[in-house]
C-alpha cells in the first residue's frame, strides 16, 4: 500500500513538468458527510457520519477551457479512515465558478476482516474562486466499489459522501 500511495504522489506532482508557468499548487481542507449502504436480499441499511478532509492538489492548466486537477486527501470518517485520489476534469464555466467531475480511488487504511480496502467511485461538484488565492468547493463522491469481502449475490457495502471545503493555491 506505501508503493500505491508513494506512486501517486509521484504522478500527481510529476505531471507538473508538462508547463511550469501553468501548474498551481495548493491545499485544501473541509467536512465530509459519509454514508455507507449496505444491500442485502433486497433490504438495505444506510448509515451516516460526518467527519473531515485535508490534503494536496494540483491545478494543471491543459487549455482556457480544460484544466486537470489531480489530487490527494487524507478522509477521516468515524471507523472508515481513507486516502483519496480524485482525479478531476475542472471546467471554468465563468472567471470564478467551475464544475469538476472525474474518477476516484480510495485507499480505507483500517478495514475490517471482512471489508475491501480499495474503494472505486465517480465524484462531481463545484468550485468558487474567492479571489486568486482562495476557493471554495463542495463535491459529491458516489462510491461503486463493493466493499464486502467474497459477497454473494445480492450483497454490498458502498462509500459515498459529500464535501464541503476550503482551499488556498500558491
Amino acid at each position: 500500500m506505501k508503493k500505491l500511495l508513494l506512486s501517486a504522489a509521484i504522478a500527481v506532482f510529476a505531471m507538473s513538468n508538462i508547463n511550469a508557468q501553468e501548474v498551481k499548487f495548493g491545499v485544501k481542507a473541509g467536512a465530509d458527510f459519509a454514508s455507507i449502504r449496505v444491500d442485502y436480499d433486497g433490504d438495505n441499511i444506510s448509515t451516516s457520519e460526518t467527519g473531515f478532509y485535508l490534503g494536496a492538489f494540483a491545478e494543471i492548466k491543459i487549455s482556457e477551457s480544460f484544466i486537470f486537477q489531480p489530487e490527494v486527501l487524507y478522509v477521516s470518517v468515524e471507523d472508515l479512515d481513507q486516502i483519496a485520489i480524485p482525479l478531476m476534469a475542472k471546467i471554468p464555466v465563468s472567471d470564478k465558478f467551475n464544475v469538476l467531475a472525474g474518477p476516484a480511488l480510495g485507499i480505507l487504511l483500517d478495514t475490517a476482516e471482512d471489508m475491501k480496502s480499495l474503494n472505486f467511485g465517480l465524484e462531481a461538484g463545484v468550485a468558487y474562486d474567492v479571489s486568486e488565492n482562495f476557493l471554495l468547493e463542495a463535491r459529491y463522491n458516489l462510491g461503486l466499489a463493493n466493499l464486502q469481502e467474497d459477497a454473494p449475490s445480492g450483497y454490498s457495502a458502498k462509500l459515498s459522501g459529500f464535501f464541503v471545503g476550503v482551499g488556498y493555491k500558491f
